[in-house]
């Protein structure tokens, strides 16, 4: 169904939601959200966008294959969780904290590179199983 209305709503709401979902990401590590509720907020923007303009659209303006973004979070989580073993001689997953604060985010930490590899993974692991049912519907 490709209304006018669902069309005009998905283009103002995928930025809206895709913003809310990062803010949904930086929030985790130190308030209730993260990785997981913020990449399936993602996910949720751009199948809404399916709904609306099409699949063919929505992976256009994805530009890569949601199956790509699981490896690259694996990757991002499991080299913030090994980190403090190479460099610190930490055990596995301790959580490792910048000195500097940025006004925004506030400190930078191991938890939020293990927020964002998780936040990739969900969104391409959503986003893929999506999109396969859809094509083969």
């Amino acid at each position: 169904m490709k209304t006018l209305i669902l069309k005009t709503a998905s283009d103002i709401l995928l930025p809206v939601l895709l913003l809310f979902s990062v803010f949904i990401l930086l929030r985790g590590h130190y308030l209730p959200g993260g990785g997981f509720v913020g990449g399936l907020i993602a996910a949720i923007a751009f199948v809404l966008d399916a709904f609306a303009n099409g699949l063919e659209n929505s992976r256009k303006i994805i530009k890569i294959h949601p199956g790509f973004l699981m490896p690259l979070g694996l990757l991002i989580s499991f080299a913030s969780a090994v980190t403090p073993v190479f460099f610190q001689d930490l055990p596995f997953m301790t959580g490792l904290w910048a000195s500097g604060h940025i006004p925004v985010i506030g400190k930078i930490g191991s938890a939020l590179f293990f927020d964002t590899g998780v936040y990739f993974v969900v969104v391409g692991v959503s986003l893929t199983i999506i999109f396969t049912i859809s094509e083969n519907a």
